[in-house]
């Protein structure tokens, strides 16, 4: 009988948060089952891409296209302190700084608008640094599963976002495997009564961030 490819996702997720937490969820261990869990995500999109490439199927996502990167991008918790400690420890103080105010303006922003209006908002992400992600290596699982086969639907969505009848011409594969893997990895955490939640970015950034800063007298 075929397996669920969602259920063995899950499972993939929740086993690996289970085998690295081994009992004792602190911060060390969450973040280095975080990791290998990217690095799965990312092995399974590049044995994906290399399928793809041999069925003469085109994948457009390439460094320097950054029209998703200016759309809403949603993470959980632990994600969030994830990435708040790789630019904490990989960037100087000033663009650690920089990176906080480029998060704290987007987030009052953002947080006026209504639910459908957050959705439709373009913006640059504050990791956005000359077409790139200046965080790649520690960008969330949403970042990391939105393969376009279609520069020309991102283009569309960028700048007519109000056409609700088209999205970007996503590969579903890696969006199924990479919100099944996380859901796994929460409920792990959950089962060792980690709190979840999920937050913008821009948002998650702004409290995370601020909040270690606060801790070490940085924004003294």
């Amino acid at each position: 009988m075929e397996q669920d490819p969602g259920k063995l996702f899950f499972n993939d997720g929740y086993q690996l948060a289970k085998s690295e937490m081994n009992g004792n969820p602190d911060k060390k261990s969450i973040f280095r089952a975080l990791k290998k869990m990217y690095q799965s995500i990312d092995e399974l999109n590049e044995s994906l891409l290399n399928f793809a490439g041999k069925q003469g199927i085109k994948v457009d996502c390439c460094k320097g296209c950054a029209w998703c990167c200016h759309q809403p991008v949603f993470a959980n918790s632990y994600e969030l302190h994830y990435l708040s400690e790789y630019i904490r420890t990989n960037f100087q103080k000033q663009k650690q700084k920089e990176i906080l105010r480029c998060a704290t303006e987007k987030n009052k922003k953002v947080s006026t608008l209504s639910e459908d209006a957050v959705l439709k908002y373009k913006s640059p992400c504050p990791m956005l640094e000359n077409g790139a992600c200046s965080s790649y290596e520690a960008r969330p699982m949403a970042c990391r599963i939105y393969l376009s086969t279609k520069l020309e639907s991102c283009l569309e969505f960028y700048h007519h976002p109000e056409n609700e009848k088209d999205y970007p011409a996503l590969l579903d594969f890696p969006l199924l495997a990479g919100k099944m893997m996380n859901e796994g990895f929460i409920e792990a955490l959950k089962e060792t009564g980690i709190g979840i939640a999920e937050f913008r970015l821009e948002e998650g950034l702004t409290i995370t961030m601020a909040k270690s800063w606060q801790e070490e007298n940085i924004l003294k």
